[in-house]
């Protein structure tokens, strides 16, 4: 007898369908109560077969009357290549409830867990092998949802370095869609996300793994589609011994985007288990490379603290014989002849001006010149009569044999402990290629496993270190890491017009305090386009605000003009990081973005290109949730923003001469003069009075 399952949180619920044989069956997913036992009973017989063989199943498997994309595929020698799992039970467990199901023919079991965490599913798997003989892993995705039927429309993001996280939509067809990721990281350009949107029904999933993945949309023959996703195993890569289990990694589920972050929110483990106010960075990178200079750090260190920045993070050079990127890594020794009395001088006194210091590392890689590799040249992943082949003068420690855990531990550990340090600056430059073990097999997913145990032992270790996930910039951008981690370096790419759409993907499915965003120099090092400090600022105002360049070579009235934006972002903070956070399609050039609590809303405007029409449309925002309010203009920030053009009604209403109603600014909107290209302004709202 079929038995209906509901898993539900005050926002949202899953109704499944327990089978006597065969995969769940997904009833319902959304905000829904008493429908799921309607809908649990529809006829389900498909393709001509003489029993009812449902389609719209969680995990499906192949060769037993589904016809669609196997979700869990593997044999034994060759054989036990059907899998039919039954006897399921539910058991709930403090939140999570876990689906068991067996094979006796198989002889596999397997365990499906799923935990609502406010409106967004968190679903795993856990399969074991039962028998006595090795059991061959192909594929096991870690979730399944369905959407539909009907046209789809699905957004994925894609990129490279320097241009992460690019929204790319396309309207499906009647084939499967599939996204694999081979590079051995999150990757820039497959990001492990998508969203799917079939008019009133939509669906945000993230895949929370930092290795190779799999996402796949399947059509089914009841005229949904199925979606799965979880990792992409290497041939024989995941070969499951008598009594071993493979567990996979966390598929995220929800029907907005937005659910997805809020759902982050909550899991992102900051070091007192609380997500502490996001501190105003200064990092060294941009302002001087490798040319470190015990006096000019202190100057910066003395500069930044004037300016009101909270962190000081010494990036990549201070260790080895590190001149340039050709040297040291797995070296992680202080460099004597850049530091002779080591960190410490620079360190108390970055401490001293009130800040918190941070380090750089990328503990996964090493370079050839480097004497770590001339003593360990096997510690490198390699394949056995194959070239070892270089990616920015490096190549990848295999993280999976112990005694290499053990000394990256011990080295990022005796620098943590001699030093008053907070931050981590975790980096990790390259695709992994050639990717073998010890014993010749594929290791990609094992050394995803041993990175992100080398951080649980760090922070274990080391309660007080926060850490950042950065990879070439946003490669490495995902729950999986943020598990373990407070904080993305968005991209590589500090130009703010280009930033303008890597923020705009990335806040997609991120929360906006975790996403860095720095103020780097103008001309820009990337691009080399010049632009205002008011509009590099403005673009970076929402995010984990930052700077990007020696302030020591600012002239003083930019100095100055720097203090006042920190100054600003440190009072809207708790607006931006702590509200309901907002993005408005861009139209016409025109990027909105921000956030709002129930008194005080922060816009971001920011034009882009010229626009195309002679007065921009109105700016319809989000307003209360009652209309029995009103609003009024409280700040514009530069107080003199760059219009093209403006009457003397938008003056009056954007320095607080006019009011309107929650009504006028949800459904009509602000008339805001036009902007010039590559400038913008923030605009400070406060609710004012009933009516």
């Amino acid at each position: 007898m079929n038995r209906l399952v509901t898993i539900s949180s005050d926002a949202l619920s899953l109704a499944l369908l327990l089978p006597e044989r065969g995969m769940p069956e997904i009833v319902a997913f959304g905000p829904f109560a008493e429908e799921a036992e309607a809908l649990a009973h529809r006829a389900r017989r498909i393709n001509g077969m003489d029993i009812s063989v449902p389609s719209t199943v969680l995990l499906p498997t192949g060769g037993m009357g589904f016809f669609g994309w196997p979700a869990i595929a593997g044999h034994r020698n060759g054989g036990d290549f059907t899998v039919e799992f039954s006897g399921w039970t539910a058991d709930r467990h403090g939140g999570r409830t876990v689906l068991s199901g067996r094979d006796d023919i198989a002889k596999l079991s397997l365990s499906i867990t799923i935990a609502m965490v406010r409106a967004c599913a968190v679903m795993s798997v856990e399969l074991t092998n039962d028998g006595k003989d090795t059991y061959t892993l192909d594929r096991c995705m870690a979730g399944s949802m369905a959407i539909g039927p009907g046209n789809v429309e699905l957004t994925s993001f894609t990129g490279m370095w320097g241009r992460e996280f690019r929204l790319n939509s396309q309207l499906l067809g009647s084939g499967l869609w599939l996204q694999e990721n081979r590079r051995g990281r999150t990757s820039h350009d497959k990001s492990p996300g998508i969203l799917l949107n079939a008019g009133i029904e939509q669906l945000a999933l993230h895949f929370g793994w930092s290795g190779n993945h799999v996402i796949a949309v399947d059509p089914i023959d009841d005229g949904r589609r199925l979606v799965h996703a979880g990792e992409l195993f290497e041939p024989g890569e995941m070969r499951l011994e008598p009594g071993e289990s493979y567990r996979s990694p966390k598929l995220y589920v929800a029907r907005d985007p937005a659910h997805l972050r809020d759902a982050l929110r909550v899991l992102m483990k900051s070091p007192d288990d609380t997500m502490r106010r996001r501190p105003v960075t200064l990092n060294t990178w941009e302002g001087i490379y490798f040319d470190h200079r015990m006096d000019q750090l202190k100057a910066q260190a003395d500069a930044a603290a004037e300016l009101g920045i909270e962190r000081f993070v010494l990036d990549d050079g201070w260790f080895g014989r590190r001149d340039d990127d050709t040297t040291s890594l797995g070296d992680w020794q202080i460099d004597a002849r850049k530091y002779p009395q080591g960190l410490k001088p620079l360190v108390d006194h970055v401490v001293s001006r009130g800040m918190q210091f941070g380090i750089w590392f990328e503990p996964e890689m090493v370079n050839p010149e480097s004497e770590t590799y001339r003593k360990h040249p096997d510690w490198a992943l390699q394949v056995k009569g194959r070239p070892l082949l270089l990616s920015r003068n490096q190549l990848v420690l295999d993280l999976t044999r112990p005694e290499v855990g053990d000394y990256l531990f011990s080295c990022i550990g005796a620098v943590l402990s001699q030093h008053a340090i907070s931050y981590i600056k975790w980096d990790m430059n390259r695709d992994l290629t050639h990717v073998g073990g010890t014993g010749g097999r594929a290791t990609t997913s094992r050394q995803t496993r041993a990175a992100y145990a080398l951080m649980d032992r760090i922070r274990a270790a080391h309660p007080n270190v926060e850490i950042e996930s950065c990879s070439s910039g946003g490669g490495r951008a995902d729950y999986g890491v943020l598990e373990r981690t407070q904080r993305i370096w968005t991209s590589d790419c500090t130009d703010a017009l280009e930033r303008l759409e890597i923020q705009r993907g990335a806040r997609m499915f991120f929360p906006p305090e975790i996403l860095g965003s720095h103020i780097s120099a103008s001309p820009n090092h990337q691009t080399h386009r010049r632009h205002t400090l008011a509009f590099r600022a403005i673009v970076a105002m929402a995010y984990h605000f930052g700077v990007e360049l020696n302030p020591l070579t600012l002239p003083a009235e930019e100095r100055a003009e720097l203090k006042d934006w920190i100054a600003l972002h440190k009072r809207l903070r708790p607006v931006l990081h702590d509200g309901h956070s907002f993005h408005l399609d861009p139209a016409d050039g025109r990027y909105v973005w921000g956030a709002k609590k129930d008194d005080k809303m922060v816009v971001i405007v920011a034009q882009a290109t010229q626009m195309m029409t002679e007065q921009p449309p109105p700016l319809v925002l989000y307003g209360s949730e009652s209309n029995g309010f009103r609003w009024r203009i409280v700040g514009c920030h530069p107080p003199q923003p760059d219009f093209v053009r403006m009457s003397a009604e938008q003056e009056k209403l954007l320095t607080g001469g006019h009011s309107f109603s929650n009504a006028t600014l949800t459904s009509f909107g602000l008339p805001i003069p036009m902007l010039r290209p590559e400038s913008g302004m923030v605009l400070e709202l406060e609710r004012i009075e009933g009516v």
